[in-house]
């Protein structure tokens, strides 16, 4: 029971961080160069993470929460745009961290890359293909965002694992 407890505690910490970084990131403007409505995609750390050490149902849980806070924050288009990515992300970087030996940055770049993609086609079905033109800076940008989510996790992991085993 209490292995169970300190899970969903845990997830819930987790959860308040992916909160924490979005809100945070939201606060800054936006790069130079960035497509309109870019992100770094700090709040998936935490998303990778989860799916790394939790599971695939709490990452997608992660997921979820993040896209209903953009619903509540930043209107549907956001929260359409937030969940399609992040749940199809979510999942991409789960397939890699539990099925191959890929390094935090390559499941970084990987999650970021599955992310805009997904962003990208529903964009399409709530636009028209003129979103197309996104594709080439959303491939660089997702490469660079990419490593630096995955870069920051890599130095993140011993507080988070300390942090996991106080909870238990």
């Amino acid at each position: 029971m209490k292995r169970a407890s300190s899970r969903v505690a845990f997830t819930g910490l987790l959860a308040a961080l992916a909160l924490a970084l979005a809100f945070l990131e939201g606060l800054l403007p936006p790069l130079p160069m960035m497509p309109p409505g870019a992100k770094l995609g700090l709040s998936n750390i935490a998303t990778m993470y989860a799916a790394g050490t939790l599971g695939l149902p709490s990452a997608l849980f992660l997921a979820v929460f993040k896209g209903l806070f953009a619903l509540m924050t930043r209107g549907g288009v956001a929260g359409v745009m937030s969940l399609s990515g992040g749940l199809f992300s979510t999942f991409v970087m789960w397939l890699l961290l539990k099925h191959t030996k890929a390094s935090l940055g390559i499941v970084g770049i990987c999650g970021a890359l599955a992310h805009n993609g997904a962003q990208l086609c529903a964009a399409y079905f709530l636009t028209s293909i003129s979103v197309l033109f996104y594709v080439p800076f959303l491939l660089v940008f997702g490469v660079l965002t990419g490593l630096l989510t995955g870069l920051v996790l890599k130095l993140s992991i011993p507080p988070l694992e300390r942090l996991k085993k106080y909870l238990g």
